[in-house]
C-alpha cells in the first residue's frame, strides 16, 4: 500500500531524486513478482512528457523497470511508448478526472533508428510507481494494443487508495 514508510520512500524517489533506493524498492517489486509471476515477454515504463522529464532529469518508472527487468530477466523497451501532450499530476485529482486527463495522453510510435516495432506481437507489462485508479495505465495500455501489443498487463511498486467517482 502507499502509506507510511512506502509513501515516503516513493516520494523521496520521485521527487527528491533519491535514486538510491531504487535498488529497495525493487526489492519489493521482485518478491511480489516471485509469488505471483505474469505471462510477458517485454517491460514498458510509463513515460513522462519531454517538459517534465526535463524538468525533473529522470523518469522513475524507467529507473525501477531498468532495476526490475535486470533483477527478473526482462528487456525494457523505453522508446515507443510517449507521452504525447502534458498532463496535470493526477495526484490532485479524483477519479473521473484522472481517467480525463491521461485520456489519449499517450501513443505508441516505433523507432525511427531503423528499430522494428518492440512490442508488435508481443506480450508489455506497463511499470509504474503508484496506481491509484488505474487511469495512467489504462491509458499506457490502449496506445500499446494499438501499436501491436498481444496483451498489456500493469505492474506498480505501491497501490493508492481508490478515489471517489
Amino acid at each position: 500500500m502507499f502509506e507510511g514508510a512506502a509513501r515516503q520512500a516513493i516520494h523521496q524517489l520521485k521527487y527528491r531524486g533519491r535514486h538510491s533506493l531504487v535498488v529497495a524498492l525493487v526489492e519489493l517489486m521482485v518478491d511480489y513478482w516471485r509469488a505471483t509471476p505474469l505471462p510477458v515477454d517485454l517491460l514498458v515504463p510509463v513515460p513522462l512528457h519531454a517538459a517534465r522529464q526535463r524538468e525533473r532529469g529522470y523518469n522513475q518508472a524507467e529507473l525501477l523497470a531498468r532495476a526490475f527487468g535486470d533483477r527478473i530477466g526482462l528487456p525494457v523497451a523505453n522508446t515507443g511508448l510517449r507521452r504525447t501532450r502534458s498532463t496535470r499530476p493526477q495526484m490532485s485529482l479524483n477519479a473521473s478526472d484522472r481517467r480525463g486527463n491521461v485520456q489519449d495522453a499517450f501513443t505508441y510510435q516505433p523507432s525511427t533508428a531503423g528499430h522494428d516495432n518492440m512490442v508488435k506481437g508481443r506480450r508489455v507489462l506497463v511499470i509504474d510507481d503508484v496506481s491509484t485508479t488505474g487511469a495512467t495505465l489504462e491509458a499506457c495500455s490502449l496506445a500499446l494494443k494499438a501499436g501491436g501489443a498481444s496483451s498489456v498487463w500493469g505492474f506498480t511498486l505501491a497501490r493508492a487508495h481508490k478515489l471517489g467517482r
